[in-house]
C-alpha cells in the first residue's frame, strides 16, 4: 500500500511541475539535465521509489519477492506460447471466414441477389423495422409534397432506387459511424471512400502479423485497385524485460504507394507564401505543396525508427490501434456497424459537427524574408 501511496504522490508532483518532483536531490538534478521526456522522468523516479521500498524490507522478504519473480517469468513463457496458439488458431479459422466475406462483398457489391431462405432472420423480430421503414417512408412523401408546395426551402433529397444493386455507400456508412475513422476521412476523402468495395485481412501466420486490404472501384483519383497496410506483431518476451510482457503487439508497419491521377491527390495541398526581399523590399508570391490532412495518409506510415521521439512514438501507436481495431471490430462486425446495432459507446455518443471555418488552400500566406 506504501508503495502505491508514494506513486501517487510523485504522479501528483510531475503533473505540477518539475520543481515540485525533483525536489532538488541528486537525483532530480541528473533527471533535469538528461534530456528526458516527462513520462521518461516519472517512470524513473517511479522506479525509483520502488527500489527504495524493496530495500528497505528485510532481506529474507527479498529473497521470496526474487522466488515470485521467476514464477512470475515462467508464467511469462506459458502465457507468450498460449498467444502464439490463439494467433494460429486465427490463421487457421480465417480460412472459415474467407467464404462468408467473399459473399458479404458480393451481395454489397450488386453481384449476388440472396436468397429468400438467406434472409431469414429466424432469432429476431423484424416486423418492427418493418414497420418504421413504412413510416419512413410515407414521412417522406409527405416531405416532398410540402417542400413542392413551396412550405420548406431546404432542398429534397431523392429517395433511394427501390431496384438499387446492392447495398449503397455501405463502407462509406461505416467510415462515418466509426468516430476514429470519421475524424480521419476529410470532406475531400469522401467520394473516394464512397468508391470502397470491401476490407479484407490477411493473416500471417510466420512471420506474425497481418495486412489490411482496401478493395476500391475504378475512380477519378488512383489507378490502384487495392491499397494495402501491412503490420508485423511479435509475441515473445523482450531479453531485457521479459515481465513487463502483455501479449502480443505491433511493432512495425508498412503503408503501400497510391498512384495518384494527375492533380487528385488529396493528401497533399498547394499554399501560397510571401516573401519579401531583404534589401530591395520587393515582393514575390511563391507556391509550396505541404500534406494535408486525409485519411489516406493511414497508408503513408512513419518510418519506426531505433529511438522513436514522443511525437512519432504518439503517432505510430495511433496508427497501431487504428490497424488493430479496423481487424478486430470493422472487418468481423460489418454490418452492425453499418446499423449501428454494433457500435461502441464512444461511437455512439460521436457527434458530427460544422466547423464554422473554412479551408482555402489557395488563401493561405506567409510572408518569410528572402535573401535572393
Amino acid at each position: 500500500m506504501g508503495t502505491v501511496e508514494r506513486a501517487g504522490d510523485a504522479t501528483s508532483e510531475m503533473e505540477s511541475g518539475e520543481e515540485e518532483i525533483v525536489g532538488g536531490g541528486e537525483l532530480a538534478q541528473h533527471l533535469m539535465q538528461s534530456g528526458l521526456t516527462r513520462t521518461e522522468m516519472l517512470a524513473a523516479i517511479t522506479n525509483r521509489i520502488h527500489a527504495e521500498t524493496l530495500a528497505s524490507l528485510p532481506p529474507n522478504v527479498r529473497r521470496r519477492i526474487r522466488a515470485l519473480r521467476s514464477l512470475q517469468k515462467d508464467f511469462v513463457d506459458i502465457e507468450a506460447k498460449f498467444y502464439s496458439e490463439v494467433h494460429a488458431l486465427e490463421c487457421k479459422y480465417e480460412k472459415l471466414y474467407k467464404p462468408l466475406f467473399e459473399k458479404r462483398a458480393q451481395i454489397v457489391n450488386g453481384h449476388y441477389e440472396p436468397t429468400d431462405e438467406e434472409c431469414q432472420n429466424p432469432w429476431r423480430d423484424d416486423s418492427e423495422e418493418e414497420e418504421l421503414a413504412r413510416a419512413v417512408q410515407n414521412a417522406s412523401l409527405t416531405e416532398g409534397e410540402d417542400k413542392k408546395e413551396g412550405n420548406d426551402n431546404k432542398p429534397v433529397e431523392p429517395p433511394m432506387d427501390p431496384n438499387v444493386k446492392g447495398i449503397p455507400d455501405f463502407w462509406y456508412t461505416i467510415f462515418k459511424n466509426v468516430a476514429m475513422l470519421n475524424e480521419m476521412m476529410q470532406e475531400h476523402d469522401e467520394p473516394i471512400i464512397k468508391c470502397l468495395q470491401d476490407i479484407r485481412v490477411q493473416m500471417h501466420e510466420d512471420p506474425f502479423g497481418f495486412t489490411l486490404e482496401f478493395h476500391f472501384a475504378p475512380n477519378d483519383y488512383f489507378t490502384n485497385t487495392i491499397l494495402t497496410k501491412e503490420y508485423s506483431m511479435k509475441c515473445k518476451p523482450d531479453d531485457d524485460n521479459p515481465l513487463e510482457f502483455e501479449g502480443p503487439e505491433i511493432y512495425s508497419c508498412k503503408g503501400c504507394e497510391i498512384n495518384w491521377k494527375k492533380g487528385k491527390n488529396v493528401t497533399v495541398k498547394t499554399i501560397k507564401k510571401k516573401q519579401k526581399h531583404k534589401s530591395r523590399g520587393s515582393v514575390r508570391i511563391v507556391t509550396k505543396s505541404v500534406q494535408a490532412d486525409s485519411f489516406f495518409n493511414f497508408f503513408s506510415p512513419p518510418a519506426v525508427p531505433e529511438d522513436p521521439d514522443s511525437d512519432i512514438q504518439n503517432l505510430l501507436t495511433a496508427d497501431f490501434e487504428i490497424g488493430h481495431y479496423i481487424r478486430e471490430r470493422v472487418v468481423s462486425r460489418a454490418v452492425l456497424i453499418y446499423t449501428g446495432e454494433g457500435l461502441d459507446d464512444d461511437d455512439d455518443d460521436y457527434e458530427e459537427e460544422e466547423d464554422s471555418y473554412s479551408d482555402e488552400d489557395s488563401g493561405t500566406e506567409e510572408v518569410s524574408d528572402a535573401e535572393d
